[in-house]
């Protein structure tokens, strides 16, 4: 032997080291520990879930939409799939959604899905707090948690800014009516305390006239309206977006109750915006309209 050294043979402690490279890099290109892939051709199956995905701006990963999401204008140009309660499969398979997402009451549509290979996720919107539960689960499951913790922030920062304001103010024993009351034989539905619209109009400063949590959406008399005779009555849905002859007329018809607190103090309002029975992230518009014409002296400024 002449004392040299095979080039050939790696050192022991260069040999780890080159080891430990070989190994990092490998995690580094290995598929399966790559960066989780998110779902990017999703379907919104009401227009709460799609203004919501809209808000959280994952709105480019949406590829179809049902035919009521009218908002923003940018869901009107996305494929219709049809309504909830009769939704096109074929649409669906021409979509090839690897997501669609849908309220948790809809298991028909779950079942079908699910018949086809497609993953599904449920949400709720019914209240307040399964729409910021919804918000916090889109931002999960879509990877956009940062996003939907802005939203939430700035959904609650406006509940607080009315809440502020209103401290002061005594509520106002108020009836929320979907859409036309007023009419004669007109069928009366109106809005219970334990819905969006009916917490939101408590936060706007109204004690809902109807006590019983149990009654969302429940058919009432006007009777049970003279009754109570609320100080404020709102109209609200897209029936009570009037012009100013149709909405005189509708007041007119309400004279037939000159009893009533609200007929007497001329607080009988009309709120039609289309996005007025939508529980999704517009719900602060709804909740300023609330306020706006049930306390008018708190937002003199």
């Amino acid at each position: 032997m002449d004392g040299t050294q095979n080039p050939r043979v790696v050192p022991g402690p260069l040999k780890r080291i080159t080891l430990f490279a070989f190994l990092f890099l490998f995690v580094l290109v290995d598929p399966s520990r790559a960066a989780p892939q998110y779902p990017q051709r999703i379907i919104s199956m009401s227009p709460s879930i799609t203004e919501t995905l809209f808000a959280l701006g994952v709105g480019h990963r949406v590829v179809g939409v049902t035919d009521f999401c009218s908002y923003p204008k940018e869901a009107c140009a996305l494929p219709k799939i049809g309504g909830l309660l009769n939704p096109s499969i074929e649409a669906w398979i021409m979509l090839k959604p690897d997501l669609i997402i849908h309220q948790d009451d809809s298991h028909k549509l779950r079942i079908n899905a699910r018949n086809l290979g497609i993953r599904t996720l449920a949400v709720s919107m019914t209240r307040l707090h399964n729409i910021f539960s919804s918000i916090h689960t889109l931002g999960d499951v879509l990877g956009c948690e940062s996003a939907a913790r802005a939203l939430t922030q700035k959904l609650q920062s406006g509940i607080q800014r009315h809440r502020a304001r209103l401290r002061n103010v005594p509520d106002k024993m108020t009836l929320l009516l979907l859409g036309d009351g007023s009419g004669p034989g007109a069928a009366l539905y109106a809005v219970g305390r334990s819905t969006f619209l009916g917490e939101l109009l408590e936060l706007a400063g109204g004690t809902n006239i109807l006590a019983d949590p149990k009654l969302n959406y429940p058919k009432i008399s006007k009777e049970f309206i003279l009754r109570h005779s609320p100080e404020v009555i709102i109209e609200a849905g897209p029936d009570a977006n009037l012009s100013p002859d149709e909405k005189r007329k509708k007041l007119e018809q309400w004279q037939r109750f000159p009893t009533l607190t609200a007929v007497k103090n001329k607080d009988i309002y009309f709120i039609g915006a289309d996005y007025i029975l939508i529980p999704g992230p517009r719900f602060l518009n709804i909740l300023d309209h609330f306020a706006r014409v049930i306390h008018p002296e708190a937002f003199k400024d």
